[in-house]
């Protein structure tokens, strides 16, 4: 498939369009409709300081269904010892400048560079990207955070400074979605941790299929007030 480049107009190519390795086309901006436009059509952007904006639509997908997430047993043993407190969009800038720290398989740095940073910083402003944040006696020490359409839940990038914080912000984040119904969280790209948490591959069509519907429902009020607790299990 050929490489598609964005002009100034405000659309996207169609997502099954995309290259074997996933990547759609190249350019455009990260205003805030464009990046709404992206997330409702199954892309989304990622890429590295120095490159132009990148637009990908991999296939197979990686999603978690909520009512599906699998926690381990020296997972629950952790959670029930209630070391940690759940919140929600309590610290959304802290945690995406946290997920944004180079890792240690990534000695340079991560593809959150401060131009998505500021993006999602501003989506998360108009109400669409939000946070959850797992703390330690009122230190932050691990989260997630994502962008959110109607019942669909679109999971950018996690961290943790401490074991297993950022496995606990997932499993709050499941428990919370499974509970009003919510159709998906997407995980974007496998890996082998997220497996083991319940995620599963499904082919780009049905998971087209699904947001197609799902971005469309009414959005449910107060499901993220900010500075709420989750409960966990």
């Amino acid at each position: 498939m050929p490489l598609f480049r964005l002009s100034k107009k405000l659309d996207f190519p169609p997502a099954w369009l995309a290259r074997s390795d996933g990547l759609l086309c190249i350019g455009g901006d990260l205003s805030t409709k464009r990046l709404l436009l992206a997330y409702e059509n199954g892309i989304f952007p990622w890429f590295s300081q120095d490159e132009p904006i990148l637009w990908w639509s991999p296939d197979p997908r990686l999603v978690l269904f909520p009512q599906d997430i699998n926690i381990s047993k020296s997972l629950k043993k952790k959670i029930k010892k209630n070391l940690f407190n759940i919140r929600v969009d309590s610290a959304f800038e802290q945690t995406i400048t946290a997920c944004a720290k180079p890792r240690k398989h990534e000695p340079e740095g991560t593809w959150l560079i401060d131009e998505m940073i500021d993006a999602y910083i501003k989506l998360h402003t108009l109400g669409y990207a939000h946070s959850v944040e797992t703390f330690r006696e009122d230190k932050l020490v691990g989260g997630l955070y994502g962008v959110c359409l109607g019942g669909s839940f679109f999971g950018e990038s996690m961290f943790s400074f401490e074991s297993d914080a950022s496995k606990i912000a997932l499993v709050a984040l499941a428990t919370h979605l499974k509970k009003f119904c919510f159709d998906l969280i997407d995980c974007q790209v496998t890996t082998s941790h997220l497996l083991r948490m319940g995620a599963t591959e499904i082919s780009r069509n049905s998971f087209l299929g699904i947001i197609n519907k799902s971005v469309k429902r009414e959005d449910i009020k107060n499901i993220w007030s900010p500075g709420a607790c989750l409960t966990v299990l």
